[in-house]
């Protein structure tokens, strides 16, 4: 269906005037649609990747249900509702989608005049913490059932080893013999790095409503630099803390890049980590003393994960992520190795940092 068409099915209000893509997100597709009418607002249109997300209209009411709660609590608050968290616009007959019998649409209003950053700094690692904290924060006390998993197990470590494993014993395309060395360093961590798990079987860790994509490009600032709101709410989800600050620190606290050539550029920036950590930690209020705890471990463990999924990736022969070359599944797992021996260097110096944070 044409942008219009698609434009007349919501419960949209101003005239079509345009479309245009946004940005170069490798999920979804977005565009930005235009009204005629300056008193009229600006939409944000997706069609959402439903091989990645298979349940879209679960993925959709949990957004629903995420961005009612955190209006609730900035109404509370008395802060602008307008700005600071999205908002999902129905269909005319009060569907949170439309499928047109290829593709699944959405559309949200669009939030004008706001900057989103690349480049992580000390301030923008902090401005981060503290933003990941308080969405934590507010959606702690969320009622009713817990929100469905949009892409199941997707940080279960125990689930991605069991991959692993299958694929180390089925070696499909006969490349394990390739890695055997990091094969057994993945072999050694592996009931270490479950800790999580059996930590939630005997009741001692709880699993709360994640972000799971805690990058710094997920949120959205106004032109002064000042932080708006957290956006790409579609991973968000059930899981334990340890995910969203883990994710950060893999992604924005590697001095080099995830699949770099020269292992000599890979390693953790303690300043990075500080000031993410410090942010979250003054939000994030609610975290129990084993769950603040464990904030190290957490980048010890989503960047082990990763190395055993690129590594799972490689030994299948690189049916899951887009490759460069034939080695490049390889690359990244080595790099990402590299900057979890450098986390597993640090882990003593990131617990103090931890235990002297009120």
């Amino acid at each position: 269906m044409n942008p219009q068409q698609l434009f007349d099915l919501f419960a949209t209000t101003g005239t079509f005037s345009s479309c245009s893509p946004l940005g170069a997100g490798l999920i979804n597709d977005t565009f930005v649609v235009q009204t005629k009418e300056v008193t009229a607002p600006d939409y944000l249109l997706q069609r959402i990747n439903h091989r990645i997300f298979q349940n879209v209209a679960m993925m959709q009411e949990n957004i629903f249900r995420v961005t009612s709660h955190l209006r609730t609590k900035l109404e509370q608050r008395g802060d602008n509702t307008d700005r600071k968290v999205l908002t999902m616009i129905p269909t005319k007959d009060g569907q949170l989608f439309y499928f047109d019998g290829d593709s699944y649409w959405r559309f949200m209003l669009f939030i004008p005049d706001t900057i989103s950053v690349e480049d992580v700094t000390e301030t923008s690692a902090y401005d981060a913490g503290r933003a990941f904290g308080q969405f934590q924060m507010d959606l702690s006390d969320l009622q009713g059932e817990p929100l469905g998993e949009t892409i199941p197990n997707f940080h279960n470590m125990e689930f991605r080893l069991q991959q692993f494993f299958d694929a180390v014993v089925n070696d499909p395309v006969k490349r394990a013999k390739n890695v055997v060395d990091l094969i057994d360093e993945i072999e050694k961590r592996a009931y270490d790095l479950c800790l999580p798990e059996r930590l939630y079987r005997e009741g001692k860790l709880q699993k709360r409503i994640n972000h799971c994509d805690t990058k710094v490009n997920n949120m959205l600032f106004d032109k002064d630099g000042k932080f708006l709101c957290v956006i790409d709410l579609d991973t968000v989800m059930p899981g334990f803390v340890l995910s969203d600050i883990g994710d950060f620190i893999r992604t924005a606290a590697n001095t080099g890049a995830e699949d770099d050539e020269n292992l000599d550029n890979v390693s953790l920036n303690m300043s990075i980590f500080k000031a993410y950590t410090k942010g979250y930690l003054e939000t994030a209020t609610f975290l129990t003393p084993l769950e603040k705890s464990l904030l190290p471990f957490g980048g010890r463990l989503l960047t082990y994960m990763q190395t055993v999924r690129f590594l799972t990736d490689y030994i299948n022969g690189d049916i899951y992520y887009k490759t460069k070359h034939p080695e490049h599944n390889l690359q990244r797992t080595k790099a990402q190795f590299k900057l979890l021996q450098s986390i597993e260097k640090h882990i003593d110096e990131m617990n103090a940092f931890i235990a002297l944070c009120k």
